[in-house]
Formats: structure tokens, C-alpha cells, sequence
């Protein structure tokens, strides 16, 4: 009689052997670099203190450090300068150690000093008894999503700013049409409330992006700063302002604080004028710049050197001006911080012109 031979036993069947995981198969197809294939994020490898000692291909992408160029650096170089005095990277690996994980979107530096707008995630990865032994960092960028973002924002602030001058113009005429008409005058009384509810619907237009925007330094032109920070100034009295060469020069700076600046001009103008103030914005050798000329009393060629300290008001002022002297000084603390330079020409009795300028956007180096 023919005997059949028993089928050897699999190992993974033998007695007493485990069955397989059913993963165990996808598990050992995935390559050991995994994360190098990933060039969507950058995935960067800490140790317990911040420094690099992993890399991918996402990471080279998008930061542009090759991974021999940047393992053992301290992963605060990918922050801005203001942001590493901060000590925001310290901070967020504080906060990944105690939640376990971190979130944060923000800007970010290139090895080229180029910025980037990023999403970022910081994990621990901790041991058997708990204790972190480093931290994974995923990183996105976003870039083009918050540029689109801008852009949008920018038509709205733009619209609204379009909108608010005629509208505070018609204002001032209906104004002036009520001194020769009764202050009752019913149709006179339904012009001005329907022009009020207009202008409170464009600066609360002007309100809502300005709340929601990122409040760091995003590209916008000087000219709309600049026209943005009359209709703050002068809502209702744009006559008094004339505008004169008015470039659409592009810049990236801090929008908000940029037209506080230019704001806080422009009210030193209309307080010590009472004629026509002139604004222009163009480019020049030095990036882009806004003057503000007004032919009021002027400062006193003594005062021009400390001017723009805080609380220093000049031998001219007095206590019916108001103020605190922190005006100009605000001013040059905004334009300081964007790496540009205020200059301030006065003559006694026939005015003063101050011209800010800061870096144009193609110039403009990051922290």
C-alpha cells in the first residue's frame, strides 16, 4: 500500500505557535524610511531638548536644509527672531510634554530666510515608564491657502475703504447743505441717517477683516495703508486731505500697526494745521514711503532730535494740544521694527512733512 507523506506544518501553524497578526503582512511591506516618501509634510525627529536627529524628504521640501546640513541643530532657527525671544519653541515643547501634543499655526523661516505660513503638530514620544524621551514635529505648509485667504481679505478692506470715502464726502455736504436748510428738514434728516447707516456698514466691514486677520506681517500696498488711516483719522472731513502721487507699492509689514502709524501722523497733523494736509505714497531707493505734509506751526529745530521720544512733546506744545507725547514715538517704534527709518522736516510757521519708509515687499529679509 502507497502511504502519503504528511504535508509539512507551516511554521506560523505550528502547535502552540501564534496566529499571525492579520497586519503583519501590511506591516512588513511598509519600507523602514516610510517617512521618507512623505514629501506633503515635513516630519522632523526631536530629542528631549529640541535638537534634530531625524529628517525627511517633506522637511528637506519644504524647510530646505539637506538632513546632513541641520541634524544637531536646535529647531528654534526655524522660528523668527522675535518668536525665538519670545521662547515660543521652548514653550510649545513644554506644552507637548505636559499634553501630549502641541498645536500651532504661524510663520516660518527657510534655510534661504524666505517665510512660510505653517501648521504645526508636536508629539512626545514617551518610554515604557513615561518619561519623554523626544518629540515628532509634523509640519504643513499653507502658504498658498493663507495667500488666497489674503487676497480675499484685501478686496473686502479694499471695497470698504472705496466704499467709506464718497460716502463720509456726501456726509460732509449734506452737512454743510443743513446750515442753509431748518435742522428739521425731514428729507435733509433721512439723507443723513441712511449716509450714517452706510458708513457704520463699511468701517464695521473694515472692522470684521482686520479682527480675523493674522496679525504678523502679511503683503499688502502702502497706498491702501495710507488711505486707510485717513478714513480713521478724518471720517468725516476727507476734504481736508489731498492726495497726491499714490503708488501702489508693495510691502510686507504688519498692516494694522503700519497704518497706526500713519494714523497717529496724520492726527498730529490735523491738531497743530488747520489747512489742507497732503499725503502721498511711492517707492524710492529705500522700498516704499508715505509723506504727510501739513502747513501748520511747525517744531522748533530744537526739538527734532528728541521728538520722537516718549513723552517728549517739544517747547512748542501746550496743555490745551491734549496728548502725552507717546505719539511719535509709537511711530517710530513701528517703523523701527520693520527695518525702515522716519525722518521729520519742519520749518517754524510753515509746517512739517514726516515721511516714513520701510523695505518693500522684494526686499524685505525675514527675522
Amino acid at each position: 500500500m502507497t502511504t502519503v507523506p504528511d504535508e509539512p506544518t507551516p511554521p506560523t501553524a505550528a502547535r502552540g505557535a501564534e496566529a499571525p497578526h492579520p497586519l503583519a503582512s501590511i506591516r512588513r511591506s511598509i519600507p523602514r524610511d516610510w517617512d521618507d516618501q512623505v514629501d506633503l509634510f515635513a516630519i522632523v525627529k526631536l530629542d528631549g531638548g529640541g535638537f534634530v536627529r531625524g529628517w525627511n524628504h517633506g522637511a528637506e521640501r519644504i524647510k530646505g536644509y539637506t538632513e546632513d546640513e541641520i541634524i544637531g541643530s536646535h529647531f528654534s532657527r526655524f522660528y523668527r527672531a522675535e518668536a525665538q525671544r519670545r521662547g515660543l519653541p521652548d514653550q510649545l515643547l513644554a506644552a507637548a510634554q505636559r499634553d501630549g501634543h502641541v498645536e500651532d499655526t504661524g510663520w516660518r523661516v527657510r534655510r534661504d530666510g524666505t517665510e512660510f505660513w505653517a501648521r504645526v503638530t508636536i508629539s512626545a514620544i514617551r518610554n515604557g515608564e513615561g518619561q519623554v524621551q523626544g518629540f515628532v514635529k509634523i509640519v504643513r505648509d499653507l502658504t498658498s491657502e493663507k495667500q488666497a485667504a489674503d487676497e480675499r481679505a484685501a478686496l473686502q478692506r479694499t471695497f470698504a475703504h472705496d466704499l467709506l470715502s464718497p460716502v463720509t464726502a456726501l456726509r460732509g455736504y449734506l452737512d454743510l447743505i443743513g446750515e442753509e436748510l431748518p435742522p428739521d428738514h425731514r428729507l435733509l434728516r433721512l439723507a443723513g441717517e441712511a449716509s450714517d447707516h452706510i458708513i457704520a456698514m463699511a468701517q464695521a466691514l473694515m472692522s470684521d477683516v482686520d479682527s480675523t486677520a493674522e496679525r504678523g506681517r502679511r503683503r499688502a500696498t502702502l497706498d491702501l495703508i495710507a488711505r486707510g488711516a485717513v478714513a480713521v483719522v478724518l471720517p468725516g472731513d476727507l476734504g481736508r486731505v489731498r492726495f497726491g502721487q499714490m503708488d501702489a507699492v508693495a510691502i510686507l509689514g504688519d498692516v494694522l500697526g503700519l497704518r497706526r502709524a500713519i494714523a497717529n501722523v496724520l492726527e498730529n497733523a490735523a491738531k497743530y494745521s488747520d489747512d489742507v494736509i497732503e499725503v502721498d505714497a511711492f517707492e524710492t531707493d529705500e522700498g516704499a514711503a508715505v509723506r504727510v505734509r501739513d502747513h501748520g506751526r511747525g517744531i522748533h529745530p530744537d526739538d527734532l532730535a528728541s521728538i520722537t521720544q516718549e513723552g517728549h512733546r517739544g517747547r512748542l506744545a501746550d496743555d490745551g494740544d491734549g496728548g502725552r507725547g507717546i505719539g511719535l514715538a509709537s511711530v517710530q517704534q513701528i517703523v523701527s521694527a520693520h527695518g525702515g527709518t522716519l525722518r521729520i522736516h519742519s520749518t517754524l510757521g510753515e509746517g512739517t512733512t514726516v515721511v516714513l519708509s520701510i523695505p518693500r515687499a522684494d526686499d524685505e529679509v525675514a527675522d
